[in-house]
């Protein structure tokens, strides 16, 4: 009896241990690399103090942070695609396929092209901090967790990381107020949109009672709404959040007054990386997530998609300054996009991967030789400072003309099978109006784009220019100087646009087996 009042007395002993979730460390791998990058310079920044320039060793550190995100990201594609073992992690928040790492690979691209076409601007500018470096990082982190983000939170949380970073970096130069301007506009309509964009995520957490975009599918597919109003109001807000990242109109009002007030440099990254990484979420949730109720969205993309085209390509027209000329192309070239989103289909999706991989280069490139052109202050960016360039720069003339013809479709580049691989997959979704309207923009943007070619063959130096020239010269430099860091970014931007012009079959490959995970 003693002996069962004691057993019975006897407590099970209690696990004091904390439950800790399991984290698959490779799956976000290249996000962390860069974050710890960024931390690292900081850390060398607070160590320095400013006694030694350290600017070289900062942009040896911030390539080296990207080089291992890139490898990372290279044994991803390797598991996913090579081996078809696509799978979801991190409670299933994150989705490791081939979309995601193909997307990872323009974003890193942007990242890599961007911190070396800003080493020049940093030293003319006379600004030499890690503080650049490690905020363009940072950015990158919440780019590369969009491509991935397999849930509604996952998205605003990425969006937010990366958008912060970018704020700032759009108010980086400090000795311009256009710059100040350029960051408060941008901060400013930025929230905006992030609040738009989270309450979409909450209709349609209402309609579905999940943020998760597999879940999301499931249900959509698997029940019928018979009133669906909450979920399409949740669809067009959602639109409109992360259309404000693409620039596509009418959400593109900031994109003008911030490329050009922004560091040029900046204004390059920000054309290539945030664009690939609002696009890379407006596939995965629209495409992936809402694709049960594609017919119930598809005509919103489909008008902003022809507003994008014919805004971006005629205002473009009347541009006096060759970054808001830019910005304007960027519109443009973000309705080229949204034709393969609209398309709503495996080839859709392939078509507007390869584009916007192709855009990274051709744009980050224009941008380099319009920081080179925009000389000490950042504020020559008028056609008139243009003119005559073709014999003041040849080489630098060659390479925008390249560019630029690239942008405009030219056979033999990487622009010209970019265009036809999405006018292909809007017509095999039998969207023969769309095409004919990206047919037509297409037309209409090769002509600003030929008058910057124009003004720089075809008249006269601006007065005074050839004095100033030789006064530079004098003085021991040269009138447009290329450092190594952006010699070498404009040099790899302006070979990968001609390798995917030539022999495109290989990244058409990888863009076509880069599928989504649904």
């Amino acid at each position: 009896m003693i002996g069962l009042v004691a057993l019975l007395g006897q407590t099970a002993p209690v696990d004091t241990r904390i439950p800790v979730p399991k984290v698959d460390w490779l799956a976000v791998g290249p996000e962390v690399a860069l974050i710890a990058t960024a931390m690292v310079l900081v850390l060398m920044a607070a160590l320095n103090r400013g006694r030694r320039d350290l600017s070289g060793i900062y942009l040896d550190v911030g390539l080296a942070g990207v080089a291992a995100s890139g490898l990372i990201t290279v044994k991803l594609w390797s598991i996913v695609v090579s081996k078809g073992a696509a799978y979801q992690t991190l409670s299933g928040m994150v989705a490791v396929d081939g979309f995601a790492v193909f997307a990872r690979t323009i974003i890193l691209s942007a990242t890599a092209l961007g911190l070396l076409v800003a080493q020049g601007y940093l030293r003319r500018e006379q600004v030499e901090g890690p503080e650049y470096h490690a905020l363009l990082l940072l950015s990158a982190s919440g780019m590369l967790l969009m491509t991935s983000a397999n849930d509604l939170i996952v998205v605003f949380l990425a969006l937010e990381i990366l958008s912060i970073a970018l704020y700032v970096l759009a108010a980086f130069d400090r000795k311009r107020l256009e710059s100040g301007e350029a960051g408060l506009k941008y901060f400013v309509l930025g929230a905006f949109s992030s609040a738009v964009l989270l309450y979409g995520v909450a209709m349609v957490y209402g309609a579905t009672g999940t943020t998760s975009l597999t879940a999301i599918a499931d249900f959509l597919a698997q029940n019928t709404l018979f009133s669906s109003g909450l979920l399409l109001a949740g669809f067009a807000l959602i639109l409109v959040g992360l259309g404000f990242k693409v620039a596509a109109v009418p959400f593109h009002m900031w994109t003008p007054d911030v490329c050009q007030g922004s560091p040029t440099p900046v204004t390059g990254f920000m054309a290539a990386g945030a664009k690939a990484a609002g696009f890379a979420a407006l596939l995965r949730v629209f495409v992936g997530g809402f694709g049960s109720y594609a017919v119930d969205w598809r005509p919103l993309v489909l008008v902003l998609a022809i507003a994008s085209l014919l805004v971006g390509s005629v205002v473009a027209l009347v541009q006096q300054d060759v970054k808001r000329m830019l910005a304007y192309s960027s519109i443009s070239h973000a309705g080229y996009v949204l034709i393969g989103v609209q398309a709503a289909s495996k080839d859709g999706v392939s078509s507007a991967l390869f584009y916007l991989l192709a855009y990274t280069f051709m744009v980050v490139g224009s941008f380099a030789i319009v920081t080179i052109v925009g000389r000490k202050g950042d504020r020559r960016h008028s056609l008139d400072d243009y003119r005559g360039l073709g014999s003041r720069a040849p080489l630098l003339a060659a390479a925008m003309t390249f560019l630029l013809l690239a942008q405009a479709g030219i056979p033999l580049t990487s622009g010209f099978v970019a265009k036809f691989n999405v006018f292909e997959a809007s017509v095999q979704a039998r969207e023969y109006g769309l095409t004919l309207v990206g047919v037509i923009s297409t037309v209409i943007a090769t002509f600003f784009y030929l008058r910057l070619i124009v003004v720089m063959y075809m008249t006269d130096a601006p007065e005074g220019s050839e004095e100033a020239d030789a006064a530079a010269e004098t003085a021991g430099g040269r009138p447009f100087a290329l450092d190594p860091a952006t010699a070498l970014a404009l040099g790899i931007a302006v070979v990968a646009t001609l390798v995917m012009g030539v022999a495109p079959g290989y990244f058409l490959d990888l863009a076509g087996r880069a599928t989504l995970l649904f």
